[in-house]
């Protein structure tokens, strides 16, 4: 009899528990609250403007694309390897001499 009364109880325990942990939500962190901002904006424009079809798709890519470039700027070693680069460039080394003068480059430049 006891049995028949706890094991039922237990069940019900267990399955509302699962469930109300099951009920919390993650809040959206900052890039997808941005992205999702972005998102809504360029569809209005597209709506505005009346695009449909390919139109509308290739209108939603470049717009979804821009300002999601960071303004990169250059580290140390970029630059480096930049200037290194044009200098053997203009050098016009190819093969191992370029390889050597890469490192020598990068390796003084330091």
């Amino acid at each position: 009899m006891r049995l028949t009364v706890i094991l039922p109880l237990l069940t019900t325990l267990l399955i509302g528990g699962q469930a109300l942990a099951a009920d919390t939500t993650k809040a959206p962190s900052a890039a997808q609250s941005a992205q999702r901002q972005k998102m809504t904006d360029c569809n209005q424009q597209a709506t505005g403007q009346s695009l449909k079809g390919d139109e509308r798709k290739n209108f939603m890519s470049h717009c979804l694309k821009a300002e999601t470039k960071p303004d990169k700027k250059m580290t140390e070693q970029q630059n480096k390897m930049k200037n290194c680069n044009a200098d053997a460039g203009k050098k016009q080394l190819k093969g191992d001499a370029r390889k050597a003068f890469m490192s020598t480059c990068l390796k003084k430049a330091r």
